[in-house]
Order: structure tokens, then C-alpha cells, then sequence
């Protein structure tokens, strides 16, 4: 058939398109946008800037799932191009909670401590639960690679919610919330950078990319 890839270099690395993969996958998907809900809420109804944040972050991930679920089996060069996207838009999630958290700031706003570290430490568990579940397809292709980065800097970025609940509390200011926010973001756009520059190194280096010659 035209078009078809003949090269077992274009075929997917064994284990890619597993069932385990596949299952794993989805279940991300569900826990990161049932927990994108949640936080949403708990985070404008509390007035905090970090669970808003990680709230999106639940958000991002859960559509990158979304995207990792359509290219599995697919050749190298479109999971890499997958992963430049998912990489793309992490890191542009990350500029928008840098301006967000700015606003935050400007306002003044002082969220509600306890719903913050009720909500956090939830999410906590979910991503710890997902980021080990995830923990052995880390050293895969770009593709697998950001999914475990996105599950890693969620529960990294759960903690450090817990921390600015309880700096919230112990201060009576918002501070906390703004500088775990402004930190979360700087998480997201690392992360990005990271993925893109593993996927346009497997972009360069897939033959099936390159023009004929």
C-alpha cells in the first residue's frame, strides 16, 4: 500500500503499542481529568493561585495522554512529532501560570489554607499513584519519556502545594501560594524544553524525516 512503512526502523520499538502501555495510558487520563476538575473548583472557590495552577497542569496532562493514546504504533518520526507538541504546550502552560501568578500577586489574594491542603494532598496521592504506575516506560522513546516527566513534576508540584498550604497558614499571607505557583511554572517550561529537545533529536535522527536523496 502506498505510504506504508517497510523499515523496521518505522515500525514502533516492541512494548510501544503493548496492551500494559495502553491500559497504563488511559488510566492517567481518567485520574488527571477527573483531578483537573476537582482542582478547578477547590482552587477559585479558595482563591489559590498554586491549586488553579496545578489544576491546569492536570488539564495539559490529561490531553497529552489523550495524544500519546493516538500515536502509539505510529512510526518514530510522528511520536516524535507528538511529543514536540505535548513539549510545546506544556511549556506555554508554564508562561501562562507565570501570568496568572503575577495577577495573583498584583491582587493580593489570600486563598484559603485548609482547602488548599485538603485538595493537595488528594492530588498528591493520585499522581503518586500514576507516577509509579508509569515509572518503568521512563526510559522509552520521547514520546514515553514525556509522559513520565509530566507525571513526575505533577507529584513534585503536589508537594510543594502542601508546603504553600501550610506557609499560608503559618504566615496568614499569600505569599506561599504565589512563590509555589511561580515555581510550578518554571517546572512546566524545564519540562518542555526537555521534551522538545529529546523529540527533535529523534526527528534529526529518523531516516524516514530526512529528504530523499
Amino acid at each position: 500500500m502506498a505510504g506504508c512503512c517497510t523499515d523496521d526502523h518505522c515500525r514502533a520499538p516492541a512494548g510501544l503499542d503493548s496492551p500494559a502501555w495502553r491500559s497504563a495510558l488511559w488510566i492517567a487520563l481518567a485520574a488527571n481529568a477527573g483531578m483537573f476538575l476537582a482542582e478547578i473548583v477547590a482552587g477559585v472557590a479558595a482563591g489559590s493561585s498554586s491549586l488553579q495552577a496545578d489544576a491546569l497542569d492536570f488539564l495539559g496532562d490529561a490531553a497529552n495522554y489523550a495524544i500519546s493514546l493516538g500515536v502509539t504504533g505510529m512510526a518514530l518520526s510522528w511520536r516524535a512529532r507528538a511529543a514536540l507538541l505535548k513539549g510545546a504546550s506544556l511549556g506555554g502552560l508554564g508562561l501562562w501560570v507565570l501570568a496568572s501568578t503575577a495577577w495573583h500577586a498584583w491582587a493580593g489574594t489570600l486563598p484559603a489554607a485548609e482547602v488548599m491542603g485538603i485538595v493537595g494532598l488528594l492530588a498528591l496521592l493520585t499522581n503518586g499513584g500514576v507516577a509509579l504506575m508509569l515509572y518503568r516506560f521512563r526510559g522509552g522513546d520521547a514520546n514515553m519519556r514525556s509522559v513520565w516527566i509530566c507525571s513526575r513534576n505533577d507529584a513534585i508540584g503536589n508537594l510543594a502545594v502542601l508546603l504553600a498550604a501550610l506557609g499560608v497558614f503559618g504566615t496568614g499571607t499569600g505569599w506561599p501560594d504565589i512563590m509555589v505557583a511561580a515555581i510550578m511554572a518554571g517546572l512546566g517550561i524545564s519540562g518542555g524544553w526537555q521534551i522538545m529537545r529529546h523529540a527533535y533529536g529523534e526527528l534529526r535522527a529518523d531516516p524516514a524525516t530526512l529528504p530523499a536523496g
